[in-house]
Order: structure tokens, then sequence, then C-alpha cells
């Protein structure tokens, strides 16, 4: 391909084209298109290849290496397979209280997005003020509870860890926006604003949707099931 290449171009340097205007100019583009594209090719090409070479084989242990240092949308995904369920009730999130929704869009600086699928929220909560009495988190709460779609700035990072064990967290796409679907229940605590690890928040989790749209990071957890979550998703106006 490297010897084509010269000879493409040195073809173009004394191609004559009188009745098309500037081909030579042309084919120099072409090329160079060519060569960018097989850049990228090689990079990626690179790139797999140390994967599979510093990682042992199996798919189940790509995953664990993957998500083991992934950070998606604010929240960071680990797979432990001795990961210790949470006992006990959970705290609140740090000054979490409930707040009307028009009170809630005011006190945080994201548009608080509804999901036409389910509709107007039984309750809303806010959680994780900063000095200034703006809160990081706002929850929407359906179903009595069971199911709960929380944002929050997603400019901060992180916020939630999660420790999931076992295989079940796939990535989903939708409206062009990618997504993590973890399909079982899983531990969960809070990641605050300092960065400080709320261990005494941790609870049991449901299925769990994540992702990212607009510097907004969505978490939809309940008993529903992928498409169901994905459909939810998409209605968020």
């Amino acid at each position: 391909m490297d010897d084509l290449d010269r000879e493409l171009r040195g073809l173009s340097a004394w191609l004559e084209t009188p009745d098309a205007p500037d081909v030579a100019a042309r084919v120099r583009a072409r090329l160079g298109a060519r060569r960018r594209r097989r850049w990228r090719y090689y990079a990626a090409a690179a790139l797999v290849a140390l994967v599979v070479a510093v990682l042992p084989p199996g798919r189940a242990a790509l995953a664990d290496a993957v998500t083991g240092l992934l950070r998606f949308a604010g929240i960071v995904i680990a797979t432990s397979p001795d990961t210790a369920r949470p006992t006990g009730s959970p705290s609140p999130l740090p000054g979490q209280q409930p707040a009307a929704l028009d009170e809630a869009q005011r006190m945080v600086r994201f548009p608080i997005r509804l999901p036409a699928q389910l509709g107007p929220p039984e309750q809303v909560l806010v959680a994780d003020p900063d000095g200034t009495g703006t809160y990081r988190v706002a929850t929407l709460l359906y179903r009595g509870g069971t199911l709960r779609v929380d944002a929050f700035d997603g400019r901060l990072d992180p916020v939630f860890q999660k420790q999931a064990n076992g295989p079940g967290i796939d990535w989903v796409e939708f409206d062009g926006d990618v997504a993590v679907w973890i399909g079982g229940p899983h531990p969960v605590s809070y990641v605050d604003r300092t960065g400080t690890v709320r261990v005494e928040t941790a609870r049991l989790a449901a299925s769990t949707l994540i992702w990212q749209e607009g510097g907004v990071s969505y978490r939809l957890e309940g008993q529903v099931t992928k498409p169901e979550a994905i459909e939810i998703a998409v209605s968020l106006a």
C-alpha cells in the first residue's frame, strides 16, 4: 500500500487534465484522507492488541478488567465476586430533603426532566448541598419509592460507586447515547462531592440503567427490564 501511495502521488504531480478542474489536487486530498483513516485503523488495532496482550483470556475477565477501571457518567463501576452486600437500613444521602418539583428545580443547577412514560413523580428529593445551598442530586420517586430516577451534576465525578457481582453489565445505546445496564441486584454507595465514600448509605439496588446527556448524569433503578428502562430513559422531557 505504501508503494501504491508513492506511485499515485508521483502520477498526480505530472497529470494534465484540461477537461477536468484540478483533478491532481483532488487526488492529493483523497490520498491524504486515506492515510489519515489508515493511521486511525492502525492506532485502534494497536490498542486492541495491547488490551488482548495484558488481559487474561475470557470475556468475563475482560469485563472485570474494563469495568474495574470504568468511570462512566460520574459513576465508578467495579465487579468483585466477594463484595459484601450491605445489611440494615441505609441512611439518606448527605443533606437529603424532600421538595416540591418547582422548588427542587430552583435548588439544582441542571434542568429536572420528567419521564413521560411515568408521568409526575410521587415524591422529589434533593441531596448533597454545597456552601451556597445548591444541591447536587435530584431524585424522582415512583411506585411507592421502588422505582427511582437520580439526576446529578455530571461535571462532578464520581457520584455513585457500585460493586456488581459477576456478569450482567452491558453497554446499550439509544438515541445516539451510550449507557450502562446492570441487570441485577448490586450494592451501591454514595461518593459525596468531597470524594468521601459514604458507606452508611450503602444499599442493595435493583436493575439499573446509567447514562449521561447534556452534562447531566442519570440513574434509573427499579424492577424493570432493559427494554422498559430504555423506554423510560428515551421519554425524558
